[in-house]
């Protein structure tokens, strides 16, 4: 057997052990069943292990190998706080529906073996029993700790991880009634019997300021800490721009050029500029040189690798590169000579990219701009900021119009625009929320998330047809079961979508949100539009964004907080500067796949966190005001209640035994709760006037009851 070989051939050596002939041997018995020379002994280790990682063979302790008695499915348990689960397999787009019976012992996150006991049928998941845990998931947990008098217990702030953990004196660090920590599991426990561990560090008490937050940056081992090594990396390399840095780069730093951003940004990364002459425009999209100071293989790449995104929590950033980079040289400040790498495009009256440069640059910003100031310019027709920004306004007047060309070619082609707001939560010195509002988009955020999408796509679209390494953003066609029950939900508002071969066109999703434009069930409907579409992610193949109904897209203009971004940047300067031969090419098409993959990973961990630092804000918000009415939206119905969204886009539940007036009953088919004796319903969509009536920081849920005068 050759070496490269070896390991494509695990399903040879599968089907080996597999045979009717074969009785359990050792590697060297296999090594030589198989005629493996001794030079390759240590590979053909490596594939036996592999196959024990994935659950397909056994090793006695004797070390012999043998067909597992559990073969069957792998894939990863994701735990619900009511103790069934379910299982994802790899490549599979349905998950496996795991009983509270039929856990096998799996927690959290638990890399497991399934076999599946039901297939998939009328609409129902398959259904599975975990036969066996092949590696544990996690091995570090936080905790809120409970002291007795000679042990303590430690209750997972994950409701997903459903055990305490038993906490001998000795391991307890000392911790106190209240703390908040981080346990180090030594023992999983099993049948009756609690997880064990010990305590690796104390966060603070549970009351005290920014402990909240960072209970949950450790729980998404979050990496917050720049080591000495980057840190004295960083000072050597964020030196400002010389000549010689700038020799060869494209100079434009006699183009009027802006960056706008929201007021409290600090990491300024793109900045833009548009001419116009005959109806034919040049836009600029210039984007900070991060590689030029980032250089691959170095300790600070190995970092933005490893945290692959800045993350974005409600009291802070945890940024991808110091702050010295990100905040720095690397941020494109007004009237400082700056590196850039700009894609420069020429535009026609329709909106069309007719031409375009991508190059290595050298700019000067000259105004820094915030979107309040744009809109007030644009939209309000403010006097004074008009005047104060005199020369720039013509610029800017050229941007609203180009960015509604480009806006309304997109959504010609399909494109979906989901425009509800995001939330915005205000906190004092202390962390306390002190209000929760919906963000929302003006005029400038859309001309800023207009130009950065056509110079995504135009990068995306020419390195495709170069046939070059790259990092894609990919988003798949959704899946049909779940765009089949959003055509059902939206019938009860008199709404339809058409379904071709169980596919469905973004154009009718579009044309669908463009309908409910302004209705009361819009925010609502676009929501569980989104939730029916599959996540983005990150591919080395340009499969398609079916949100955005293009064949190219890519991430390219945000290198200081994304990792793809940064590595497309330096698979461009390749190219620019003619180094792009078959050693580099071979060198990408190695390495991109795990990039792609790891960032994906990273940028869901990001979301969840900051999904979760949110949620915990708005419930510290409503803690403060049990007892206040508010009117809200039906936002989701289940058997055990309905979910109310009010305008401040917090969300709670009036569970269904609070509803005292009548006997309610789940009906499926129109998602609404229907009353027994009076015919009263709760559905999606409606107004109901509800009280705040608890808050639970653990689960980080709101929970409400009917306003006296709706039960009349």
């Amino acid at each position: 057997m050759e070496r490269e070989l070896l390991q494509e051939r695990k399903e040879t050596i599968y089907a080996f052990i597999c045979s009717e002939l074969y009785v359990p041997m050792k590697a060297k018995e296999i090594a030589a069943v198989l005629n493996v020379p001794k030079s390759l002994r240590g590979e053909l280790l490596a594939v036996l292990d592999a196959l024990v990682a994935e659950g397909k063979i056994e090793v006695s302790s004797k070390g012999k190998y043998a067909k597992s008695a559990h073969a069957g499915l792998v894939g990863i348990y994701t735990a619900h706080p009511r103790g069934f689960g379910f299982v994802v397999v790899e490549g599979e787009d349905t998950d496996i529906f795991i009983s509270e019976a039929n856990t096998g012992g799996a927690l959290h996150l638990d890399k497991v073996l399934v076999s599946v006991i039901r297939e998939q049928e009328h609409g129902r998941r398959r259904e599975g029993r975990i036969t066996k845990v092949l590696e544990r998931g996690m091995r570090r947990v936080v905790c809120t700790y409970e002291q007795r008098k000679t042990y303590g217990f430690a209750i997972p702030d994950n409701p997903k991880f459903t055990s305490d953990i038993f906490i001998p004196a000795e391991h307890s660090m000392g911790a106190v009634g209240g703390h908040k920590v981080v346990v180090e599991i030594t023992d999983f426990g099993g049948e009756g019997k609690n997880p064990e561990g010990h305590i690796v560090e104390i966060l603070g008490h549970i009351n005290d300021p920014g402990t909240d937050i960072l209970s949950i940056v450790r729980a998404y081992d979050l990496p917050v800490e720049f080591s000495e090594k980057i840190m004295n990396q960083v000072e050597r390399v964020a030196k400002e721009v010389t000549e010689a840095d700038m020799a060869g780069r494209m100079d434009l730093r006699d183009w009027q050029t802006v960056t706008i951003d929201g007021e409290d940004a600090k990491d300024l990364d793109d900045a833009v500029t548009l001419t116009e002459e005959d109806g034919v425009y040049r836009l600029g999209v210039h984007i900070a040189d991060v590689t030029n100071y980032v250089q691959e293989h170095s300790a600070l790449d190995a970092e933005a690798k490893n945290r692959g995104t800045s993350v974005y929590l409600v009291d802070r950033v945890i940024p991808m590169l110091p702050h010295a980079l990100s905040n720095g040289i690397c941020s494109l400040n007004a009237g400082e000579n700056r590196l850039a790498l700009s894609c420069i495009m020429t535009i026609d009256g329709k909106g069309n990219v007719t031409d375009h440069v991508i190059a290595e640059t050298v700019i000067r910003v000259d105004r820094r701009m915030s979107y309040t100031s744009v809109k007030k310019i644009l939209e309000d027709g403010d006097a004074a900021e008009r005047k104060e920004y005199g020369e720039f306004v013509p610029m800017f007047e050229r941007m609203e119009k180009l960015a509604a060309l480009l806006r309304k070619r997109r959504m010609k082609r399909g494109s979906i625009d989901f425009d509800f707001p995001e939330t915005k939560i205000i906190l004092d010195a202390q962390g306390v929320p002190v209000e929760i509002k919906p963000y929302e988009r003006n005029v400038a955020t859309k001309i800023i998330e207009d130009f950065m999408l056509i110079a995504n796509e135009t990068v995306a679209e020419d390195y495709f047809w170069q046939e070059l390494p790259f990092v894609y953003r990919s988003h798949d066609n959704p899946d049909s079961e779940k765009i089949k029950k959003l055509a059902t939900f939206i019938n009860n508002f008199g709404y339809s979508i058409h379904l071709g071969q169980d596919e469905i066109h973004p154009k009718e999703l579009q044309k669908l949100l463009e309908k409910i434009e302004g209705t009361p069930e819009e925010a609502l409907i676009s929501r569980l539009t989104l939730r029916s579409m599959k996540q983005a992610k990150y591919t080395t193949a340009s499969a398609g964004h079916f949100g955005l109904a293009t064949n190219y897209y890519c991430h390219f203009t945000s290198p200081i907080r994304r990792y793809p971004d940064l590595q497309i940047h330096r698979i461009i300067k390749d190219n620019l500067r003619g180094r792009m031969n078959e050693k580099r090419i071979a060198h990408y098409e190695k390495i991109l796949p795990e990039v792609a993959e790891h960032s994906s990973k990273t940028e869901r961990r990001a979301d969840e966190a900051e999904r979760e630092t949110e949620k915990l804000k708005k419930v510290a918000y409503m803690e403060r005001r049990i007892g206040e009415v508010y009117e809200g939206v039906i936002s989701g119905v289940t058997e055990w209640g309905f979910y109310v969204e009010l305008p401040n886009t917090v969300e709670g539940l009036v569970h269904v035994t609070t509803l005292a007036d009548d006997y309610y009953h789940y009906n499926e088919s129109t998602y609404e709760l229907v009353g027994e004796a009076a015919g009263k319903r709760y559905k999606l969509g409606q107004k109901v006037r509800v009280v705040v009536a608890g808050c639970d920081k653990i689960l980080r849920t709101v929970d409400f009851c009917i306003a006296g005068d709706e039960e009349e």
